[in-house]
């Protein structure tokens, strides 16, 4: 069984979208979507600096432009992914792209809903000063201990003994000074304390804009981030993908769920690396391919092949 994967905020750097531009017809996509989202997705892909994509504003919607438009070099139709692929997920803002995968939402809803959502969160950012650090090994029950009696929250749950710490500036140095015991803390080059109270204003912004939206049940399993549970109600999904902004990312339940639906491959879509390096951890014998570059596409195609759903 075969699951599809999108990764989150943090996963792109300068110029990643650049091989993919050589493709047919993933120039046109972009462009068409840059003025959805109102914002120059090709710049932003090929010629912006690290400085200038870190910006929660224009990370997210390059994120899931490139999720989209990189999942669409698999498969020769669009309609073919909703029978090969067993399930779907994104990190945090890849969760918009599985929407769109699953036929929830349209890609152009899903593009004009992340320049709001990054908008959004980027403004509930620049109130206090706050961002997030990974905590690397350790008992988990004794880092999540850790954070709580600094004020951190446990933000994202990634499993294999990676969980991401949320909070304001001081209370993430206390956290380097104070490490959990047999644990390793890296700073992320994110620009928030994203899933934590601090992008409560966020929600309110995405909830305003849920009547309007068409929104469709999933053709495809969609497992998500609050509980990864499969959710089969595009309506449900939708509420989770607001509510999700400020609430943690439960990515090691996602894991686990997988197995329960019997994954055997795992393909992530560009800019891939994150989520392959944790399922290799935490799913052994699972057959994995990061699609970093069209030069992947051969590998990634022969494993939709050979694990697609029957």
């Amino acid at each position: 069984m075969l699951v599809l994967v999108a990764p989150g905020q943090g996963a792109q750097t300068p110029g990643f979208l650049n091989p993919w531009l050589d493709l047919p017809g993933v120039a046109d996509r972009l462009t068409w979507w840059s003025a959805v989202a109102g914002l120059d997705l090709v710049h932003y892909g090929t010629k912006a600096g690290a400085e200038e994509i870190r910006d929660t504003a224009v990370a997210q919607p390059l994120l899931v432009a490139s999720a989209l438009v990189t999942a669409s070099s698999l498969f020769e139709r669009p309609e073919e992914a909703h029978s090969a692929v067993g399930a779907v997920a994104g990190h945090s803002v890849g969760e918009l792209a599985a929407a769109a995968w699953a036929g929830v939402l349209s890609p152009e809803t899903a593009m004009a809903l992340v320049r709001k959502r990054g908008e959004a969160m980027a403004q509930a950012a620049a109130v206090t000063e706050t961002g997030m650090s990974a905590v690397l090994g350790g008992d988990p029950q004794d880092v999540v201990a850790k954070l709580q009696s600094l004020g951190l929250t446990p933000a994202n749950m990634n499993g294999a003994g990676q969980i991401v710490a949320a909070g304001t500036k001081e209370q993430l140095d206390a956290l380097a000074a104070d490490k959990p015991e047999k644990a390793r803390v890296i700073p992320l080059k994110v620009a928030g304390a994203f899933h934590t109270h601090h992008m409560a204003p966020a929600v309110a912004t995405l909830e305003a804009l849920v009547p309007g939206m068409t929104v469709r049940d999933p053709r495809t399993p969609y497992v998500s981030n609050a509980d990864g549970k499969v959710v089969g109600s595009g309506a449900e999904i939708v509420q989770r993908l607001v509510n999700q902004v400020s609430n943690s990312i439960r990515w090691d339940l996602c894991m686990e769920t997988f197995k329960e639906l019997g994954v055997t491959a795992l393909i992530e879509v560009a800019p891939a690396g994150t989520l392959v390096g944790l399922a290799k951890r935490a799913l052994p014998g699972v057959r994995t391919v990061a699609l970093k570059t069209p030069d992947d596409i051969a590998a990634a195609r022969a494993i939709v092949a050979e694990h697609a759903a029957a």
